[in-house]
Order: C-alpha cells, then sequence, then structure tokens
C-alpha cells in the first residue's frame, strides 16, 4: 500500500488525487503504525521545513518513518519542502532536519532573484534512472529555498533560475528520492514521474 504523510503543513490529499487518478490505492498515514505493509511512502512539502519537521515530531512517527526508508529500503519521495527536510539543516527557521542526505538548504539571494520561485521550469536530469526521463521537461515550482548536496552524486536534476542560477532540483540516493517542484501540480509530466517512481520495488534497493 502507498502511505502518503498527512501533515497540517502538507499537501496530503492532491498527492493523494494524483496517485488515485494513475489507477493506484493509497493510504493518509499520520502515526507510525500506520506504515506497516507500506510499498512506497510519499511526503509532501507546503509551507516551511520548521513547521515540518515539528509537525513530523508531534505526530511522533520519525523513528518508524526512518525504519522504514533507511532500514527497510521502502521506497520514498519528498516533494517539495518534503525534498528540503532530507538534508541535514535548513536556513528556513535554522532547523536540523533527517539528513538521510548529506548537505543543507539555503536561500536564493533576494539580491539578485525575485524570491519565491514560481511557475513552470524546466528540470535537466542528470543520470540515468527510472524516474528521470531522458528530455527536459517543465515542472511546477514554488520555492525560496533549495539544496545544495554535499555529493554531487545524489543530484538526480538541476534546474536554472533567473541570471543562470543552477540548483538541485531533484536528488536520489538509493530509495530515496526527492522533487523541489510539485510533482502534482505539474501535469502529465509530473504523472509520468509519479508512476515511474510507483513502479520501483523496495527489492530494487536490497
Amino acid at each position: 500500500m502507498i502511505k502518503i504523510i498527512d501533515y497540517k503543513a502538507g499537501n496530503a490529499p492532491s498527492v493523494a488525487h494524483s496517485v488515485k487518478r494513475l489507477g493506484y490505492d493509497c493510504q493518509l498515514v499520520n502515526s507510525g503504525d500506520q506504515f506497516k505493509n507500506a510499498t512506497h511512502i510519499i511526503l509532501p512539502g507546503v509551507g516551511s521545513a520548521e513547521a515540518t519537521m515539528q509537525s513530523l515530531k508531534d505526530m511522533g512517527i520519525l523513528a518508524k518513518l526512518e525504519a522504514s526508508v533507511l532500514k527497510d529500503k521502502i521506497p520514498y519521495l519528498g516533494i517539495c519542502v518534503g525534498m528540503q527536510v532530507l538534508f541535514e539543516h535548513s536556513a528556513e527557521g535554522n532547523v536540523d532536519c533527517l539528513g538521510w542526505l548529506e548537505g543543507r538548504v539555503i536561500k536564493f539571494d533576494i539580491a539578485k532573484v525575485r524570491v519565491p520561485q514560481m511557475g513552470y521550469n524546466s528540470v535537466i536530469f542528470n543520470k540515468s534512472h527510472i524516474t528521470a526521463k531522458d528530455q527536459t521537461d517543465y515542472y511546477y515550482f514554488v520555492n525560496s529555498f533549495y539544496a545544495k548536496p554535499k555529493n554531487k552524486a545524489d543530484i538526480l536534476g538541476t534546474t536554472i533560475y533567473e541570471k543562470d542560477i543552477p540548483f538541485a532540483s531533484a536528488v536520489n540516493s538509493g530509495n530515496i528520492f526527492g522533487m523541489q517542484f510539485h510533482v502534482e501540480k505539474s501535469g502529465e509530466a509530473g504523472l509520468e514521474l509519479i508512476n515511474s517512481f510507483l513502479k520501483l520495488n523496495k527489492g530494487d534497493f536490497a
């Protein structure tokens, strides 16, 4: 069963709608016990990293979530803030995050670009993977902060914002995936990425 984490700073119903549109069953979860029998885990994100981390702590699911992803190797997809909290620290609220990937999240330089970035932008996928299409496509972004992975091998896709500022817009390490853009709001291109992710099996990463 596909588990979508439902927390007060998230966008779970919209993601669930996209998953169901693709013909899959899913469940919104808000407790650690509900990760039982999970085949995939999705953490949507709307709002700040600080609020997201606090919500996950308040729900008491962090230990079960970490065990499911890091130990059981269940495919994980973090969307927008759900990607940003994969890293060690976020400047948004000056908060420590999950730390599953090395790196940090910083704010766009408001002296150089408009903040937030809002609207469709292209993603250039940097390495071949089942969730990455061969060609560049356009996806919907709403973000003032972006991730700076320590390990370049973790960068799955790159986007160029105003004045030629590149940033990691998709990341991957083993069974862990993150998309800075909102796949659930990105039309057919977004649905294709969700569908590719949902075709993964935890046995692919054993």
